[in-house]
């Protein structure tokens, strides 16, 4: 089994190049919906969040209210330390058992937005980080998720600089250009992959 970690900043493009790296063949796990997965209503997880947290960050029907707690944590790094202690020791649990379930010559590409930040890269055989500008970042995030750009620049800050995550790559996925371009980058990534596993 291969196992490949896939990074990069908000708005590069990540679960593009999932998508497309699953459509050649490889089982992808999203730590993103792990993450979504382990704070439910009823899981321990949503549970200490709120002790945490305080009620103020669950929604009328008892969900996590994520833009809120994104607000309160992305402005903080004490607040997004004690958040991640929460979250990632159980996404880390759910992505180890869903990884057991992969046959000996899968790839698998575990998609990981904090993989540079949480120094998580040793646990890979290949980094894989998808990179384009921090404007055109900011510029996608807004017109695709709504966030206005101070969000979304808050949201840059607290996470690893674009230089730092290219030094911890093994492949660099340039998406800054038009999807066909990217579906061209993603079969030559898919090719490498696949030979080294």
């Amino acid at each position: 089994m291969l196992r490949v970690g896939l990074t990069g900043g908000i708005g590069s493009g990540k679960s593009a190049v999932a998508e497309r790296l699953a459509r050649h063949g490889a089982l992808v796990i999203d730590a993103d919906r792990i993450a979504r997965e382990v704070v439910e209503p009823g899981t321990s997880g949503l549970e200490e969040i709120v002790a945490e947290f305080g009620e103020d960050v669950l929604t009328g029907d008892g969900r996590l209210d994520r833009p809120k707690l994104g607000r309160i944590v992305f402005s903080d790094s004490a607040r997004l330390a004690k958040l991640n202690a929460i979250v990632h020791p159980r996404v880390g649990r759910r992505t180890e058992e869903l990884m057991a379930g992969a046959s000996s010559d899968a790839v698998v590409v575990y998609d990981v937005p904090l993989l540079v930040e949480n120094d998580l890269g040793g646990l890979y055989d290949v980094v894989v980080v998808v990179d384009v500008p921090e404007e055109e970042q900011v510029a996608r995030v807004v017109r695709d998720r709504g966030m206005d750009e101070e969000q979304v620049r808050a949201r840059i800050r607290a996470q690893a600089t674009r230089e730092r995550r290219r030094a911890k790559a093994d492949v660099v996925v340039d998406n800054s250009g038009t999807p066909e371009d990217l579906d061209r980058r993603v079969a030559e990534v898919w090719e490498h992959l696949s030979k080294r596993a």
